[in-house]
């Protein structure tokens, strides 16, 4: 006769093992990060081409509307490069706080019937923004190669930044993901955040135009030191870095992470109750 196997659940154990349960579970977080690519622009006519057309528009309408009539300066750069270069991590970071809002709703069957770590959805959805984010970078190349415009040595730093945009698209999108399943009222609140946040950001502009009194709290707002870390790796020493604002907007982002993972796993236990 066969012995029968026991499962012996020991309390707290889940909690120290739950960072070893993300590895585990690798395949599926590949798994729905690869389902929500071909999920994205499917019975599209122009399919996966969306996620160049989204920033080309944004693009074309900042430099008509902030080059051309605005006549902001742009330091000897052409506009459309030095728009677009904020519009990359700008439109990584609104479009998976979009998609990591909703993940937990969109998947609620699957976190009703299974175990695995929540974590894993909202990440998922934020590397498929990632993926759309590498594919914009070549209209970069693209138009750098047009108007015969390189970067020098401090490309070097690029991953840096892009690291950086991810840790603070990471954390926003845990907060709002967690806070999502509890109050529906989010789903209506992050467009707005994501809509208020472009114009409070230098994406049309460079942070130049305020003032040097202001630059410090400016800076408050983690993607100031983002962008203008891409502008100046991508773009050179046309666009020197606020060096106080940098690195207020790094720690800024850091904390967000580390404490947007902190409230995610807190209210990870009631999301299967509630959602």
């Amino acid at each position: 006769m066969r012995e029968i196997e026991q499962l012996v659940i020991v309390p707290g154990r889940a909690e120290r093992r739950y960072w070893r349960d993300l590895w585990r579970y690798r395949e599926l977080f590949l798994f729905l990060a690869w389902r929500d690519i071909l999920v994205r622009y499917k019975q599209t006519v122009i399919g996966i081409a969306w996620a160049v057309l989204r920033p080309v528009l944004i693009m074309l309408v900042f430099t008509l509307v902030f080059g051309v009539l605005g006549k902001f300066p742009s330091d000897g750069v052409p506009y459309p490069i030095l728009v677009y270069c904020a519009i990359l991590p700008w439109q990584f970071f609104s479009s998976a706080l979009s998609e990591a809002s909703n993940s937990l709703i969109g998947n609620s069957n699957l976190i009703s019937k299974v175990y695995f770590p929540r974590l894993i959805i909202p990440a998922a959805s934020i590397i498929t923004s990632f993926v759309d984010f590498l594919i914009a970078c070549l209209v970069l190349a693209g138009l750098m190669a047009w108007y015969g415009y390189w970067p020098d040595w401090r490309v070097v730093w690029l991953p840096a930044f892009v690291l950086l945009a991810l840790a603070a698209t990471m954390g926003c999108g845990f907060w709002l993901t967690a806070l999502n399943v509890k109050y529906r009222d989010f789903r209506y609140i992050v467009p707005f955040i994501v809509q208020f946040g472009l114009y409070v950001s230098p994406v049309g502009f460079t942070s130049s135009v305020v003032p040097d009194e202001w630059r410090l709290l400016y800076s408050l707002n983690p993607m100031v030191g983002i962008i203008d870390g891409f502008r100046w790796s991508l773009l050179g020493g046309k666009f020197p870095l606020h060096v106080p604002g940098l690195l207020l907007s790094a720690a800024l982002s850091l904390a967000i992470l580390i404490l947007g993972i902190r409230y995610f796993r807190r209210t990870e236990r009631s999301f299967a109750d509630v959602i």
